[in-house]
This record gives C-alpha cells, structure tokens and sequence, in this order.
C-alpha cells in the first residue's frame, strides 16, 4: 500500500472537523486544490471513500469516521512523545493558553496562579475569561491550549475530561429575606425573577431542563453574560441568580449576597476540560490543571465544613 504521509493525514483531520475544502486549507495554511489532492491520495490508497461532497459541504462516510479517529490517536501519540521529551528537558517553559469560565476565575484561579507561577516562573501564561460558547471556539480554532467549560454532548475536533462536579446555589439580596445556608425550594420562592446568563450558554439550557422538570415558574428572567453585573444587581435588588457553589464560597458571611443550597431535588452542574482532539495536553497545562484540580478540591472543602455536601457518589 502507498505510504500515507503526515500531511496528508492531517489534511484529513482539518477536513473531518471543518466540513469544508475550504475551511480545512485556510486551517492547514495550504490550497483548497491541494486539499483535495491529498484527500483523494488517501482515498485512492486505502480503496474506500472517506468523504461525500455535496453542495452543503463535505461529510465523513462511516469508513471516514473511523479512519479521522485513528488518524487524530496517531497525531496525539506523536503530539505525547514530544512532551515527554519536553519534560525530559528539565525546566518547565514555553507558552500556555487558557479559557475559564466566571465560576473558575472568581474564586479558584488566583491561589492556583500564585502557586503555579512561582514554581514554573518561565511560563508564558495568557488566561482569557469567557462563557461557554466562545470558549469552545477558540479551542476548536487553536487559539487556547484547553478551556474549562460545563459539560456539554461533545463536538468533532475536541475531546473532554471531567474536571468538577458541584453543587448550584441561589444567590439573593438581603432584601429576599432568606438566612445564609438554609436549604430552599425554589418554588417556594415564588414569584421567580431571575438573572440568567444568554441562550448560547451551555448553563442556561440546563437551568431551563430543571425549571421545566420541576415545575418551577419563571415570573421574568434578564439575560446577562456579566458575572460581576449579575451579582451587584442581584445584591441591589429582590431579583435572585443561580451559581455554582465555586463562585459563591467567598460570600459565605462577607457580602451583601445571601447562599442558599437548592434542594428538592438538588441541582448540580459538572465542568469539563476541553481540548483540540489532535493535540495532547503540553507539560504546563498539565501541571497547571493539577494545581486547578487542588484549588477546586480545597473549596470543596470549605463547604463541606460550612455543612454543605457538594459531591453525591
């Protein structure tokens, strides 16, 4: 069988997750017509069709399917050898990308950066705040190294680690009248008006599956993607809002905010780590994401002692 070269593979991987000659050349910094070439290299090679043509775009046939999946275990293989020859090197250095969402940065991100860049002080770090949709963007696109956005049912060209699970809380002003850490129904809290962030996030779609599976009427709801907005607001006003149990621990007893853990039945939300599938995590990221992991485990924590049990299994 004619030898398939690494160009021509990856030229299959652009195509599987862009859907498109043209998308997957711009990617690959080469022609559309070259492109084409190659695809049709590997078809001819492996004496099976890889990809329908159609003028909606291009499609993998299940043969394709398969084929993309072996191809991005083998440019991840290759992508592991080279760090652990990185790590080999000794010193950490080089350039680490990260996309966190509001839950992460508000509490978790500034310990799990002291402590990562005093010990790995070559690091070139860009960390970018952003909500689920343009998180998952720009990691499809390359421009972030992984990004932790909530669980979500997956997209070609990505692959995904559980990072966290926790518990969903209501967060009101004074004015609500509810004491700090008392469990509530929301529908006991009627009228609802709730702060919620857009229809693009992922989060919004499942408080909506929960409002609806339970019955929970919404009075009004404002969409606002404005993490520090939401909570002034929210302080200011009888309108209440929905956070992860991470965002919130610094308000326990602190603020003009009320927490309140929602039970019957309990919300939960699970967080993912998200990174391109033909990329292996670098040596930073990786050590970078354990300090994450130790920041997340240490608010846990602090809630388990405040009476709340975050985790379920």
């Amino acid at each position: 069988m004619t030898e398939i070269s690494l160009r021509q593979i990856r030229a299959v991987i652009a195509v599987c997750e862009e859907g498109s000659f043209t998308r997957a050349a711009k990617r690959e910094n080469a022609t559309q017509s070259g492109i084409s070439q190659h695809i049709a290299a590997v078809e001819r090679a492996m004496g099976v069709r890889l990809f329908d043509r159609s003028p909606a775009g291009v499609r993998p046939t299940p043969a394709g399917t398969r084929y993309y999946r072996r191809c991005v275990e083998a440019v991840g293989t290759l992508s592991a050898a080279a760090e652990e020859m990185r790590a080999l090197a000794g010193r950490v250095s080089g350039n680490l990308r990260i996309g966190l969402m509001p839950t992460f940065t508000r509490a978790a991100l500034a310990p799990a950066l002291k402590e990562y860049v005093r010990e790995h002080p070559d690091v070139k770090l860009k960390i970018v705040e952003g909500y689920s949709a343009m998180l998952t963007e720009m990691v499809f696109g390359e421009e972030l190294d992984f990004a932790v956005v909530p669980t979500f049912e997956g997209r070609i060209g990505l692959k995904s680690r559980l990072l966290a699970r926790d518990r969903e809380m209501l967060i009101s002003g004074k004015s609500r009248g509810l004491k700090p850490l008392v469990p509530v129904r929301l529908a006991d809290l009627l009228p609802l008006k709730i702060v919620a962030p857009g229809l693009h996030n992922i989060r919004r779609r499942n408080l909506e599956t929960y409002f609806e599976t339970n019955g929970i009427p919404v009075e009004d709801m404002i969409e606002m993607d404005a993490m520090i907005g939401t909570l002034e607001f929210v302080a200011r006003s009888d309108w209440v809002t929905i956070l992860p149990a991470l965002i919130c621990v610094h308000d326990l007893g602190k603020s003009d905010l009320v927490v309140n853990p929602i039970v019957k039945p309990p919300l939960y939300a699970e967080f993912v780590v998200i990174e391109p599938a033909r990329r292996t995590l670098s040596v930073q990221a990786q050590l970078f994401l354990e300090h994450l992991d130790a920041e997340v485990a240490r608010i846990h924590k602090l809630w388990s002692r405040a009476g709340l049990k975050i985790e379920t299994g």
